[in-house]
């Protein structure tokens, strides 16, 4: 059953990946001819964006990459930027 939101719901939502990884923190919608084109994504202090990213403030998930949104919000692996990270 689809279940609809308010955009202003999904503000300070907590993101986590497809894997478990807490990503950070919805900050703002980018909508484009009403529809979402995407979720900025602010870096918080103990997320994995802060490790991969360091001193930046956060990223741009397009919205095909979320996978769910309820209490949080579940995003796609690939929406992990890799550069600057040492290999797990």
């Amino acid at each position: 059953m689809l279940k609809m939101k308010k955009i202003s719901e999904a503000y300070e939502m907590r993101v986590f990946t497809d894997h478990g990884d807490y990503f950070g923190d919805v900050e703002e919608a980018i909508l484009t001819n009403n529809k979402i084109f995407g979720w900025r994504i602010k870096s918080t202090r103990n997320s994995f964006l802060n490790k991969v990213l360091g001193s930046a403030k956060g990223v741009i998930v397009p919205h095909q990459l979320v996978k769910s949104m309820g209490d949080i919000m579940i995003i796609s692996r690939s929406a992990v930027p890799n550069y600057g990270a040492d290999d797990e």
